[in-house]
């Protein structure tokens, strides 16, 4: 069963194997496959679900207000997230704007079939609305009762800070950031993660497994394989790209003897890494089918020694993207419609 933390400086506990939404509700797999798994990941201790109102436009978050009917909703933590187009991508309809974030949350809650979301997510910075605004509609979403929490995804150590004072100003609780993290994608180490730490601020990493690179499938001078997400627009091919390097691909299978020899698979291991960092609360994965988790789970509370981690890093060597200044490239200068 999958093991819980403490989301920042709150008493919400998630399960820190989380599953997300992004590429497969309403994209990759059929609705009922889609129910299945939501439902194996609940029998596995899964009780952390995250998505957001533009994964497949809109269409994602039906699916999982769907699977979840039935369950009992003080056992669950749903997550979702604002910022990027939705709908008929009309000039208020992304962003951070109050608008914005107003009609945003309703239909969120619509579609999820929920009174509240525990967590509610600015999706990037939105350089375009002043970060005032913004948080004060944040701090009254959260008094009007329709999200318990507040976080953010890929904002930088700045930006952080910003927000977190802003939110104390406003009575509310700023706790949590999701970036990008893997063994081979490490750029929040060096400014977000320590700003992080400081504010009582949690990570729930997307793409702990490197859009699937870290499992050891794609092999440096082969082709990628037919089905996988390297060879799918729709489900993040463009940020599997960069990691499709041969001199990537020949460090990642050096992994396999050390994923072996501490008796985890290549998934495991990849998931395991990530949850040895303190202010990682949870690591989020996709699965399009219920097998998937089954092996994915194992990872939760899985201690790796020193040696080990000295053996991934001697592996990996220079390969790692680790450059700070890449979390200033994420969020755009200027809306996307």
């Amino acid at each position: 069963m999958v093991n819980y933390r403490f989301l920042g400086n709150s008493g919400l506990k998630i399960s820190e194997i989380t599953l997300g939404n992004w590429v497969t509700h309403a994209s990759q797999v059929s609705d009922d496959a889609a129910v299945r798994t939501v439902h194996a990941a609940l029998d596995a201790g899964i009780t952390t679900f995250d998505t957001a109102d533009t994964y497949a436009n809109t269409a994602a978050e039906t699916v999982l207000g769907d699977a979840l009917q039935g369950q009992r909703r003080a056992g669950l933590e749903i997550f979702t997230k604002v910022f990027f187009p939705t709908g008929p991508m009309g000039p208020n309809d992304t962003g951070l704007s109050r608008k914005h974030i107003f009609e945003s949350i309703d239909g969120s809650l619509q579609r999820l079939q929920t009174d509240y979301v525990d967590l509610y997510q600015a999706h990037r910075y939105d350089h375009e609305t002043p970060l005032e605004e913004t948080m004060q509609a944040f701090a009254d979403v959260v008094r009007q009762g329709k999200a318990l929490y507040i976080g953010v995804s890929e904002w930088t150590a700045e930006q952080l800070r910003e927000g977190h004072a802003l939110s104390k100003q406003l009575g509310f609780q700023l706790i949590s950031n999701q970036p990008q993290y893997s063994m081979l994608h490490r750029v929040i180490e060096g400014k977000v993660v320590p700003a992080s730490e400081e504010l009582g601020i949690s990570q729930i990493v997307w793409s702990p497994m490197a859009q699937g690179v870290l499992s050891g499938k794609y092999l440096p001078g082969q082709p990628v394989p037919a089905g996988s997400r390297a060879t799918d627009d729709k489900s993040g091919a463009n940020f599997i790209s960069k990691f499709l390097r041969d001199d990537i691909l020949e460090a990642v299978q050096r992994l396999k003897p050390i994923a072996a020899d501490a008796g985890l698979t290549m998934p495991q291991l990849a998931i395991a890494w990530v949850l040895q960092n303190p202010n990682i609360a949870a690591a989020l994965v996709g699965a399009s089918r219920p097998e998937q988790l089954a092996d994915t789970v194992k990872a939760s509370g899985v201690v790796l020694d020193d040696d080990t981690k000295a053996a991934i890093d001697t592996a990996l060597g220079d390969v790692v993207f680790s450059d700070p200044e890449d979390t200033y490239t994420v969020s755009p200068k200027q809306r996307l419609v």
